[in-house]
């Protein structure tokens, strides 16, 4: 009989929550840079690290993203050698973002010169669906397939009610990931503003987030605005914003979000991360649509 791995190391936040959410948290030896729910996980060795300065403004850290990229440099790199000294027998990864956590070939390049190599599990959900399905692969793989089913179920019932009493037709909603450079929100959101009872005017479900440019955005006719900028939440978030539009004048981009109700959505928590928190997030989309604030969503005027 295979022994379930027993010593984890999560290499991103959406699946620290979900190993954390089966309860298998005892099991993690070593986390990402980024991770940071359960509060408790917070003590545990960090394995990642990152160039880029987030404190600075969005522009600047799009513009060093870019050139990590293009110079060949790891924009989240590993740290091979607190690897050795964890002796992790699972390595949870992703192939959907090289920006957000570490690349799913380099974490296969470094667990094959590992001894003794530790399996790996690359979670590749880009819609709600696949991110279902991969709590439930993950479930097997450590032998909680019950308790994997029961956080599957748990989560689609709370996505179905998300949206009960919805209006009809949808309200037309516009998902912003980034200001500067603009990038409209995919994978996951448009499913999840779907649950709320809205229409996404922006992404198709499991796309790309999208770069656009301002003067596309009027045509879409969005009934309101949810920044829900990647990675940040919301005080960091109006910060953006003001200084944006501070910036923006009376350009496009400024009238653009005058135009229409805009919400600012706690993007870090509720949208960045394919985990057991994706609930919550169509939750606060239904309530941005009903014209309502709660935690992690609010007005910024």
């Amino acid at each position: 009989m295979t022994v379930p791995p027993q010593r984890i190391v999560s290499l991103l936040p959406g699946a620290t929550e979900i190993v954390a959410a089966l309860g298998a948290g005892e099991r993690l030896v070593g986390i990402s840079h980024e991770c940071d729910h359960p509060s408790w996980i917070t003590s545990l060795p960090r394995v990642t690290t990152s160039p880029v300065d987030v404190t600075r403004a969005g522009s600047l850290i799009d513009a060093e993203v870019r050139r990590l990229m293009e110079t060949g440099q790891a924009v989240v790199a590993l740290d091979a050698e607190k690897l050795r000294e964890l002796r992790p027998d699972l390595l949870v990864t992703q192939a959907l973002c090289d920006v957000c956590a570490v690349g799913d070939g380099e974490v296969h390049r470094i667990a094959d010169v590992l001894n003794p190599p530790p399996a790996t599990f690359t979670m590749t959900g880009t819609t709600v669906a696949g991110v279902l399905e991969d709590i439930t692969r993950l479930g097997a793989l450590l032998d909680l397939a019950d308790d994997a089913e029961e956080l599957v179920l748990g989560m689609t019932c709370q996505m179905k009610c998300a949206g009960m009493g919805a209006p009809v037709p949808p309200s037309r909603v516009l998902a912003i990931e980034w200001l500067d450079p603009l990038y409209l929100a995919g994978h996951w959101v448009p499913e999840l503003i779907a649950a709320a009872g809205g229409l996404d005017v922006g992404a198709e479900p499991g796309a790309k987030s999208a770069r656009r440019e301002w003067h596309d955005l009027a045509a879409l006719e969005p009934d309101l605005v949810v920044v829900l900028l990647c990675g940040f939440g919301v005080e960091r978030s109006m910060r953006e914003l003001g200084q944006f539009l501070k910036e923006a004048g009376d350009s496009v981009a400024a009238r653009v979000l005058r135009e229409s109700p805009v919400w600012v959505l706690d993007g870090n928590t509720w949208t960045s991360r394919a985990g057991p928190r994706l609930p919550g997030a169509a939750r606060r989309f239904r309530a941005a649509i009903q014209g309502r604030e709660m935690p992690g969503l609010v007005r910024p005027w």
